[in-house]
């Protein structure tokens, strides 16, 4: 019988995270990697270890938990941190702060998965999680759409240094998704649906179970010519380009 692989998804204690860890479990063991102490949901195949993402030690130990697991193969850079703020509303110190945390996440996390395949003399994959506002920010959240547009370039530099030692990098850049926080905000503001509708094409939001299928094609054998690309599950948001604020 095949040995399976093992993956790392991290932030994945909830939200879209927590759907693509799941949706991981059809391939191999899962190394949830979050900084809450516990999960309010179970799976044989999931295996929590608490701690900052962004904290390389902490890191390290995920890869090597998710190696005990079997080879490791994917690693899913999902984490991040939501801190609005703009030019005028907080100081530089506090901005540049907020964006190193976002983009330390990601940057973390594909050293670890590098290192640790370079270790094992064994082809990978990484994916990174970045947002349509990487290409078009919604006012406010400054330091999010500057911190997923870094992860972007990072990707891209990450795919063209490691590719020819069968390291392959992603990103999704997600549109608006259905998740529990976002459902939450509907119930007081159920004037965003029809809002929402409007921005994307397909009018609707999308599912964190479409997120995650996409992930897992791209760290899957069937994606084994897909390098340094950043694919958009937005529903043709980024395509339509509609301002928000018009809104």
């Amino acid at each position: 019988m095949p040995v399976r692989p093992s993956f790392v998804v991290t932030g994945a204690a909830q939200g879209v995270g927590r759907v693509i860890a799941e949706r991981l479990t059809r391939e191999g063991p899962v190394i949830v990697l979050d900084i809450t102490g516990d999960l309010d949901w179970r799976h044989d195949d999931v295996h929590l270890l608490t701690g900052d993402a962004g904290d390389s030690a902490v890191a390290a130990r995920a890869a090597e938990r998710a190696e005990a697991l079997g080879p490791l193969s994917g690693w899913v850079n999902n984490a991040a941190v939501f801190r609005d703020a703009t030019l005028l509303s907080a100081g530089v110190d506090d901005i540049a702060r907020a964006i190193t945390a976002n983009l330390a996440l990601a940057l973390t996390g594909c050293h670890t998965a590098v290192t640790h395949y370079r270790r094992h003399d064994r082809p990978g994959a990484i994916v990174n999680v970045s947002s349509h506002q990487a290409q078009r920010p919604v006012r406010g959240a400054l330091p999010y759409a500057t911190a997923k547009a870094a992860v972007e370039g990072l990707t891209r530099a990450v795919a063209v240094d490691h590719g020819p030692e069968g390291i392959r990098t992603n990103a999704v850049a997600l549109g608006s998704i259905a998740t529990t926080r976002y459902e939450q905000h509907l119930a007081t503001h159920p004037e965003v649906a029809q809002q929402m509708a409007t921005l994307h094409p397909l009018g609707r939001v999308g599912t964190p179970a479409e997120v995650a299928d996409v992930v897992a094609f791209l760290l899957s054998p069937a994606a084994g010519f897909v390098n340094g690309a950043v694919l958009p599950v937005d529903g043709g948001r980024a395509a339509y380009g509609q301002d928000p604020e018009a809104l």
